[in-house]
């Protein structure tokens, strides 16, 4: 589907858990949002919406907000045509058998969506749009399809709105650091979204012996909570660690998603956290180190060496990324890995362009519904 042609228009129901701090439910606003700008009507359930208070304070035409909560009550609720479950949640039964009651009344086909979580790894390419017969259950008879967003032409893409770039390129830096009373002097900033980082001692550490003055923008939450006890112990048991005073902090409050891609094309160099944010920094096109999620067994280093590849990162950058992120570094791989932003601009600026020869997620979507719908 070509991004200038209008679809028609459907009705859209988001279903959202929120499990990590706000990234899911981040995510699932961007889509929903990304959906309106193209003429569609959305529903978005989460079982918790208390970060859109300050994530979109002034929220978004055309989306409709729901809290769910279990059951659901289904009194004047007609499904959508269209069931989006992200990241692998469950849409509850009493949904499921109003929604199969519909599109067997309207014969229309089954459009339901597990969108998955975003990865580099082969399998994304390989289970993109497989559908899934449901066996049992409310949903007996119908027909689930797998889609998994991705960095390559062979998966579901990245959200990205249309205006984007154009308002990336019309953006005041100076403005808008004066705007959120960062004292800017021409020093190198640096944006701080994390949790509590492998790495982020040695981070300091560099930065504060390192050849020019760096600010540290910290984003609220526990990044803040991170960086001060960090400084707290140093402080405490080395008082002169920053004494040249080059390295300096600001601790910013709630931003907003559109002030948060602010704070990315405002720093030098960006430090995220997920998916969102990860997805943001490609789009801001400035070299970044990605903190991945944890998992069991250490599966989440496998998906970081994926990412790595596809980013076609360097060395220096390969290794940073496994100091940040506390992972095992091999026996050629220094444990002092160098932190070399001049050196990964480069791959992040090839990246970003790869990436806008593709399509984006919101588009795609929109085909692959029409497909199957």
């Amino acid at each position: 589907m070509n991004q200038d042609s209008p679809a028609p228009q459907l009705h859209w129901d988001i279903f959202c858990r929120v499990i990590d701090n706000f990234g899911d439910l981040g995510v699932a606003w961007r889509l929903a949002c990304n959906l309106t700008e193209r003429g569609q009507a959305v529903r978005l359930w989460a079982d918790d919406i208390s970060a859109l208070a300050w994530m979109a304070p002034q929220g978004a035409p055309g989306v409709e907000v729901r809290v769910w909560t279990a059951p659901i009550d289904m009194t004047d609720i007609t499904p959508g045509d269209v069931l989006i479950e992200t990241f692998g949640c469950d849409i509850d039964s009493e949904f499921i058998v109003a929604y199969a009651k519909k599109i067997s009344n309207s014969g229309q086909s089954c459009a339901w969506i597990n969108q998955e979580y975003l990865s580099a790894e082969a399998y994304a390419a390989r289970c993109h749009g497989l559908p899934s017969p449901v066996m049992s259950g409310p949903g007996r008879g119908l027909t689930k399809h797998f889609y998994y967003p991705g960095f390559t032409a062979d998966t579901g893409g990245l959200l990205r709105e249309p205006d984007l770039m154009a308002r990336q390129a019309e953006f005041d830096r100076q403005a808008w650091l004066a705007r959120q009373g960062v004292p800017w002097q021409g020093e190198r900033l640096v944006s701080l979204f994390c949790y509590e980082p492998a790495g982020l001692g040695d981070l300091l550490d560099t930065l504060a012996n390192g050849a020019q003055p760096t600010r540290i923008l910290v984003t609220h939450g526990r990044a803040n909570t991170a960086v001060r006890a960090e400084v707290l112990s140093k402080t405490t048991q080395q008082p002169r660690w920053n004494s040249q005073g080059l390295l300096s902090f600001f601790y910013l409050p709630q931003l907003s998603q559109v002030d948060y891609d602010h704070l990315l094309w405002a720093s030098d160099v960006n430090f995220v956290r997920g998916e969102d944010s990860l997805v943001r920094a490609l789009w801001a096109g400035r070299p970044f180190i990605w903190q991945i999620y944890p998992q069991h067994d250490a599966i989440h280093a496998h998906k970081l060496a994926a990412f790595l590849d596809w980013l076609q990162a360097p060395d220096s950058l390969r290794a940073f990324h496994q100091q940040w992120n506390g992972l095992s570094l091999s026996a050629a791989t220094p444990s002092d890995a160098p932190f070399a932003p001049a050196d990964w601009q480069g791959c992040a600026t090839r990246a970003k362009a790869r990436l806008l020869q593709q399509g984006d997620l919101t588009t795609q979507l929109l085909g692959f519904s029409a497909k199957i719908h």
